[in-house]
């Protein structure tokens, strides 16, 4: 039996990862994505139980306590990985969310695992949460939850976040359980969208499909009302900005610096390795500019971090083949002894080695095609108090709305992207401090704690 919190969060994942000492013991150790980053402070201060999956299939772990957060893990069986994870949320939502930059497939033993899973979800919450509880589901694989959870427990104040884009109603339509899942997400009281065009996507889409009225932010229904609103996420700023003062993290950077063979510029794309990233569009831009001699090898290295992510679904095993194959056409071609102008990395690195990473790029590369938010934008802009370095940032991603003062691109047209990349490269220093001092500004002002607070204040008045 969980013992009952007064503060729930309800997510797909644990924010912890299990890892094996060199004795072979296993241990916990924090998640480095964005949810994550997010939210882990809020839960320490607040002590309340984090829900979700520990990650392993057919797997029956016991609540435990770790990083100052209660965890209480929900199973899935092997069937619900590949059904309700790989299937319905990332081979039918995440695409059709993300504007169908990969087709989505519609299948319906895929829709049952996922409303299954979400069934468990809201029982294993509706167990862990006091009386009067705050419910907080987080994301796109959760999202019949919310009304899920009220048929349960009537008593919680319940909100519902979603990270990623919410699309046009056109897109949305395509779905055949639209209804259902429209329906879910109105269990809550409060939905949290990254910008205001996703919040007004998704009233416009209730009253289209369910016919149901609203004015300003609320949606009224027959015995309640739904707020919907816009709550751009953020990072720990100060964790940043302090972490990249010290000395072993600036040693770092410049060791990564020498490492790359001391470079005029280095360039830089952290990255999931995921086909909204527009990880293939950035690198052919720099090989163009590598064929007209725009750039030269040795003048500048392109460092690509892709994280590894959803191995098991075949559009990222092509995904991974694809940018392998491009990288290693771009290094084949203008290689010199000493000297490979991309460096290409599949795998993980933690917080200390990114923070370093960022201090040593002089470009930041974030080219989304499509993007909730992107929090490397934030991250590296948080890591430059300095006031150098330039991030060229995608149209498409939710950041642009707030970092205005970037290097602004379309992401699908690569002869800008050329230019932009050089333009960023070859900038002053005065207009480079001109531009980060006022981003730094926003990111410093409206971090990840503002963002909490926003939403849980709005949530709980």
């Amino acid at each position: 039996m969980v013992s009952r919190s007064s503060f729930v969060i309800v997510a797909n994942r644990l924010p912890v990862d299990r890892t094996i000492e060199p004795d072979g013991t296993a241990s916990w150790r924090r998640s480095p994505g964005g949810l994550v980053t997010a939210i882990a402070p809020v839960m320490q201060r607040r002590k309340g139980a984090w829900l979700g999956w520990a990650g392993a299939a057919d797997e029956d772990v016991e609540p435990f306590h770790q990083d100052g957060m209660n965890l209480v893990p929900v199973p899935l069986s092997a069937r619900e990985v590949e059904n309700y994870y790989e299937g319905f949320s990332n081979a039918t939502l995440w695409p059709l969310y993300h504007d169908v930059v990969a087709p989505p497939v519609f299948h319906r033993h895929m829709w049952e695992a996922y409303r299954e899973v979400n069934e468990r979800f809201a029982a294993a919450a509706a167990e862990a949460a006091d009386e009067g509880a705050v419910v907080w589901v987080q994301d796109y694989q959760l999202q019949l939850v919310p009304a899920m959870l009220r048929k349960l427990r009537p008593d919680l104040r319940i909100g519902f976040f979603l990270h990623i884009p919410f699309p046009p109603v056109e897109l949305f339509w395509r779905l055949p359980w639209r209804r259902q899942l429209v329906e879910g997400l109105l269990g809550a009281d409060l939905v949290g969208f990254q910008l205001p065009g996703g919040a007004s996507n998704f009233r416009r889409l209730c009253r289209r499909l369910l016919g149901l009225p609203y004015k300003g932010n609320e949606i009224f229904l027959d015995d309640r009302i739904v707020r919907t609103q816009a709550f751009p996420i953020s990072v720990d700023f100060a964790e940043l900005d302090t972490m990249v003062r010290e000395p072993h993290i600036i040693t770092r950077a410049k060791e990564i610096r020498a490492e790359l063979g001391d470079p005029e510029h280095v360039l830089l794309g952290v990255d999931r390795l995921d086909y909204t990233k527009g990880i293939g569009q950035r690198l052919r831009a720099f090989g163009e500019l590598l064929k007209d001699r725009r750039v030269y090898p040795g003048e500048a290295v392109f460092v690509q971090i892709a994280t590894p992510s959803r191995e098991r679904v075949e559009q990222y095993r092509r995904l991974r083949d694809e940018i392998e194959r491009q990288v290693g056409r771009i290094n084949g071609e203008h290689s010199m002894f000493g000297h490979q102008p991309v460096q290409y990395f599949h795998q993980s690195y933690d917080r200390a080695e990114l923070a370093a990473l960022y201090l040593a790029a002089d470009v930041m590369v974030v080219t989304p095609l499509r993007d909730g938010m992107n929090l490397v934008a934030k991250e590296y802009v948080s890591c430059h108090h300095d006031l150098q370095g330039a991030l060229v940032l995608s149209e498409f991603a939710g950041a642009a709305d707030e970092l205005r003062q970037a290097y602004l691109v379309n992401p699908y047209d690569v002869e800008g992207v050329k230019r932009t990349l050089l333009a960023a490269m070859r900038a002053t220093p005065h207009e480079l401090a001109r531009r980060m001092r006022t981003m730094r500004r926003r990111v410093a002002t409206y971090d990840v704690d503002r963002w909490a607070s926003e939403f849980l204040t709005a949530l709980e008045t």
